[in-house]
């Protein structure tokens, strides 16, 4: 019996999300049970978070995938957090540290459609630059 470790797991699954439990166990020669046993326990104990999809969004419509920097007055941060956690275009969005103080994934269908939301964004109170990176190919 081959022992699998939950980093291995998690890769497989990260892999395809759809794998069986069935396909798992007979790959690392354990049953079925102790796969699904694994798995449930990853996600009670919130490591896996949710299982997802990857679309390619070009393929229904959207060409311009765009990385987001925004900065806002340091009073705004949390105002402008709450606003844009509501705008459900966003993909992702993000609280950091470094170049801006918050980032956000997006897609558009177009770049005129990028510049309008660009420019949305710095008129929002409390925002004091927006600055779009358009994002050419995934590399990984």
């Amino acid at each position: 019996m081959v022992r699998i470790s939950d980093i291995d797991l998690i890769k497989e699954l990260k892999a395809n999300a759809r794998v069986s439990f069935t396909e798992l166990a007979r790959k690392y020669g354990v049953s079925e049970a102790a796969i699904r046993k694994r798995i449930n326990k990853l996600i009670e104990k919130g490591i896996i978070k949710r299982f997802t999809i990857e679309i390619d969004m070009k393929k229904i419509g959207y060409d311009v995938e765009a990385l987001i920097g925004i900065d806002t007055l340091p009073e705004k941060l949390m105002s402008v957090i709450d606003d844009l956690k509501e705008d459900d275009a966003i993909e992702s969005l993000y609280a950091s540290a470094g170049d801006h103080m918050i980032l956000l994934h997006i897609y558009f269908k177009s770049d005129d459609d990028l510049r309008k939301y660009v420019k949305e964004l710095e008129n929002k109170e409390g925002v004091t630059k927006v600055c779009p990176a358009i994002i050419l190919s995934k590399i990984k």
